[in-house]
């Protein structure tokens, strides 16, 4: 069960462009690790570069992929099975992103993809977060809505091995992350929704956040917002700006 450590996960999304420069990237970012000692760090990229950069696996260091189907095998044009993913090193898979709900994907779909995860020895990263904030708190209730829906028939036993990255969408690519104050509410709501799932077991699921996070608010976020972690877009591309994100989470 991985719970001690933090959790820093870099989303390349859909980038780079190069094989080359994903390489230079996971280079630059092991090289420069070495001597992190409680957070652990994931580089998701896009699953063509799986193969050539399943060696950045290190003690502090693991490979993650940002989708998985939940089919083991068969027709299913354009899908990675997340049976596939192991054979790669791939230890941990985003599913729920917001940019894969805007495309379609709803609850029903991500939770067939959490269970297969699981089954399969990988820890599921469920994203949740709302779209807009309201004066009336509609948006709890939408967030409840993820976290139990991602989660329907994932056994007390493997809850332990899920993370939940918060990531409202107002914040992705914004100019200025979440007030650390309301990252801490919203981390103490998360963790009520999956005690009232799971009771104390859910104490070891680590809940991260997402959305603007650069070097210059790290440690705001973290010492303020007591989340367990952050899940990085564009600034995990910048190999010196993430590991320095890195430096700052593993120092608090």
């Amino acid at each position: 069960m991985k719970k001690a450590k933090k959790l820093v996960v870099g989303n390349w999304k859909m980038n780079p462009l190069d094989l080359d420069e994903a390489k230079n990237i996971a280079g630059t970012v092991k090289k420069s690790l070495k001597n992190i000692k409680k957070v652990e760090t994931v580089v998701c990229p896009p699953f063509i570069y799986i193969t050539s950069l399943s060696g950045i696996k290190s003690p502090n260091i693991s490979l993650g992929a940002q989708d998985a189907f939940y089919e083991s095998a068969g027709s299913f044009t354009g899908e990675v099975s997340f049976a596939q993913l192991p054979q790669f090193k791939v230890e941990y898979v985003i599913l729920g992103h917001s940019e894969r709900r805007k495309m379609g994907e709803g609850d029903d779909l991500i939770n067939k993809k959490v269970r297969s995860v699981l089954v399969e020895g990988m820890s599921p990263i469920l994203c949740v977060g709302e779209n807009t904030r309201d004066q009336h708190g509609e948006y709890l209730n939408l967030v409840r809505s993820q976290v139990v829906g991602g989660l329907r028939d994932v056994p007390k036993k493997l809850i332990g091995d899920v993370v939940i990255a918060y990531e409202p969408v107002w914040a992705i690519g914004a100019k200025e992350a979440m007030r650390p104050r309301e990252v801490h509410e919203m981390y103490i709501f998360i963790k009520k929704v999956l005690r009232e799932l799971y009771g104390i077991s859910a104490d070891s699921v680590r809940v991260l956040y997402g959305g603007a996070v650069d070097v210059g608010n790290t440690e705001e976020i973290i010492r303020d917002g007591f989340v367990q972690g952050l899940l990085i877009g564009r600034e995990s591309l910048k190999a010196k700006n993430f590991v320095e994100i890195i430096k700052i989470v593993d120092q608090i």
